[in-house]
């Protein structure tokens, strides 16, 4: 009988990236509207260029090795895009009441990717949490 084993954080994080990266590259036309027109260049070299990041991000989370980097890659990332969340909020508020609330809901929503993103670039191989910094330094100074 095969166990499963629970996905970590940062794999899991991993994955939604992964995804968000793969439709991006697969169903560009629905993410070129969200492109702020004060970016420079096509909205479609946008579109593709966020969905490569995300995909960049997400191999840079599931391992372990560059867990730390690609985490807080993540969480600039998560910031960086709120414009095009604000947009879209924008945009959609004339839509039908369900697509404009979700659209309006996406923007609270990065406050926890921001900190999922950052939590997860403290997770060790094996998923679970690292200490936090203070208390590395305080068994540091303890000899622990």
């Amino acid at each position: 009988m095969a166990v499963r084993r629970r996905l970590s954080g940062a794999e899991s994080l991993a994955a939604l990236l992964a995804g968000a990266g793969v439709a991006h590259l697969a169903v560009p036309k629905l993410f070129d509207s969200l492109v702020p027109r004060a970016l420079p260049g096509s909205p479609r070299a946008w579109t593709y260029a966020s969905g490569a990041v995300e995909l960049v991000l997400a191999a840079g989370l599931a391992h372990p090795r560059t867990r730390r980097s690609g985490g807080r890659a993540a969480a600039a990332y998560f910031v960086a895009v709120f414009p095009a969340n604000v947009k879209m909020a924008r945009d959609w508020r004339d839509r039908p009441a369900p697509l404009g609330a979700l659209a309006s809901a996406r923007l609270p929503l990065q406050i926890p990717l921001v900190w999922w993103a950052l939590r997860a670039s403290g997770e060790p191989a094996d998923g679970r949490q690292c200490p936090a910094p203070a208390a590395q330094a305080s068994r540091a100074q303890s000899g622990d």
